[in-house]
This record gives structure tokens, sequence and C-alpha cells, in this order.
């Protein structure tokens, strides 16, 4: 495995309560559900998991509750290969959870209470600076504080550390945060979110990626579901196709996709090749149920790869 760059992810931890169903309920109906789990989720603890397990030298800047559920999280990670030292025990607060129903297409919808996550503040940010500061990558989504992932991009920018962020899950962002975004990661929906262009087409991918190439971003990665993903640098794009596998439930495809990618972008792998890894890591993720779970191991991916030629 190639030498890599220092990784610093900073987001979310859940503990995911997953419930399995022909059909969604509709309002007011209660339906019997098929399988129910527990298993640790969040997104960004889901995207350091990806990246410890694909081979990242990573370390995670999160929160969790004093509770339990928060010991038992931070134990499984540092099994993961993740540095956990930035984690924080808050006192008094409840780690966070998230309640998913998964329906008969594999398709998902989800209710999330913060709890420690909304502890993720400036200050807290502030006091790990250092972690940012020595990364040569920091990764972010948006589950946890908008001025703690503003705060951090800001840190990072001071300190060379080249920032990436996953704008999930959708929500307007300020222009002078965009700025500061070296590579951004949007699904269709988050895509459109941000530029107000609807992702419907290669072509409209186009026109969105280049919106956000508008704001200053550099590289523009929009996932589109089976479809791959459209990869635009500095304005010239294209669509990488993913591999087509069955899916027993898309919980974390996108976050296993993100861990894996700035794994393989740390190990100075070409993009394209970096998308492929990537589009590997999530068709593996998605044949299988859960969150952290389902994410595959280096050598699951690496086997994957050289299976498809």
């Amino acid at each position: 495995m190639a030498t890599t760059g220092k990784l610093a992810v900073l987001g979310s931890i859940n503990a995911d309560h997953i419930l399995n169903l022909a059909a969604f309920p509709r309002p007011g109906e209660t339906l019997k559900g098929e399988n129910y789990q527990v298993a640790f989720g969040g997104k960004g603890a889901n995207q350091a998991v990806a990246a410890g397990r694909a081979g990242a030298n990573i370390a995670f800047i999160a929160c969790v509750g004093d509770d339990d559920t928060g010991e038992r999280v931070r134990h499984q990670l540092q099994q993961d290969n993740i540095d956990i030292a930035p984690i924080s025990a808050v006192a008094g607060e409840a780690t966070g959870v998230a309640l998913i129903f998964v329906n008969g297409e594999g398709e998902n919808v989800i209710g999330i209470y913060a709890g420690a996550n909304a502890a993720l503040t400036p200050a807290y940010i502030s006091s790990v600076q250092q972690v940012i500061g020595e990364a040569d990558a920091l990764l972010m989504q948006l589950e946890s504080p908008l001025e703690s992932v503003i705060a951090a991009a800001e840190i990072a920018r001071a300190q060379n550390t080249q920032v990436i962020l996953n704008p999930a899950p959708a929500c307007p962002l300020p222009d002078a945060l965009l700025a500061m975004i070296d590579v951004i990661t949007p699904n269709e929906t988050e895509a459109e979110a941000l530029t107000g262009i609807r992702v419907d087409s290669d072509e409209n991918a186009a026109l969105a990626a280049q919106a956000l190439h508008d704001k200053g971003i550099g590289r523009v990665l929009i996932t589109l579901g089976s479809r791959g993903v459209w990869l635009s640098e500095q304005g010239v794009g294209q669509r990488i196709a993913g591999f087509k596998v069955k899916a027993v439930d898309t919980i974390a495809a996108g976050d296993t996709f993100n861990g894996a990618l700035i794994t393989a972008l740390l190990e100075k792998q070409p993009m394209i090749q970096a998308v492929r890894f990537a589009h590997a890591a999530a068709a593996i993720a998605v044949t299988r149920a859960g969150a952290q779970p389902s994410v595959p191991w280096r050598h699951e991916i690496d086997a994957f790869l050289s299976s498809q030629g």
C-alpha cells in the first residue's frame, strides 16, 4: 500500500436504529417490521470508518455522550484504525441517535437527534486545531453545527490543509464557506440545494458543477447513485460509471465513497483511479446491511477491483 498523508475527519457520531419494512408507513399507519438492528453510524463516523478501513492515517474529531453507547462507539472506532484522541465525551449528554426506516427497494428515510454532536462547537474546534493543522486533508459533512464547520475550514485554510466537504444533509451554505473548499462531493439533491440547478442529466450535472466552480471550488464530484459520479476539475467534466451490484440497502454508501475517495487521493492515486476505488468501496457497502457494519476493509476493495479487470 502507498504511504498516505494524514487525514482529519470532523463530524457526527450516532447510534442507528434500523427497521426494515416492505414500504414506508403513511401518516397514522402502523406497519410490522421485518428486521431490526442497532448499529453505529453518523456521517462523520461512517466516513472516518471508511477511511480507516481503507488504510488512511486518520484522526477523528467528534463528540459522544458520557453513556455506555459513547464508550462502545469509541472502542469500535479504535478497532477501525482510527485515532480517537480528539473525540470528547460530553458530560450529561446522550450520544446522537438516528431512527432509520428501510423499504423493500433498499431506500431509507431518517430522523436524527443530535445529542452530543451539538457539543462540537467552535470552542471545541479551537481546542483541537493542532489535529487539523497537522493533517494533509480535512473531511467534513453537515451533521455538525455549521459555525463549527466554518471554524474548522478557516483553521485548515490557514495551515494549508486541503478542505473536503460532503455537503450532507442538504442545506444552504454561505459563499464564504464554499470559497474555502478544495473538493466538494454533493449528491444530486445536495447539488440542487447549493446551485438551484436540477441534476437530472449529465448536461445539468456539468452546469451545477460549473456553478460550484464559480464559488471558488476547484474539484466537484456530484454523486449520481447507480449512474456513478460526475467529476469536474476546473470546469472539465466527465461521468465515471459505478459498478453494478444488487443493493441490500444504501445506508452509508455515500459515506463509504467519501472516506475511500480521500484515502486514495492521500495515497496520490490519480483522481479517476481514486473515484474507481471509491466506487468499489461503495459497491461492496450497498450489498450489506447497516452503516458501519457494511463498510469494507482495504483487502476487500482491492480484491473487488482486481475481479473487475
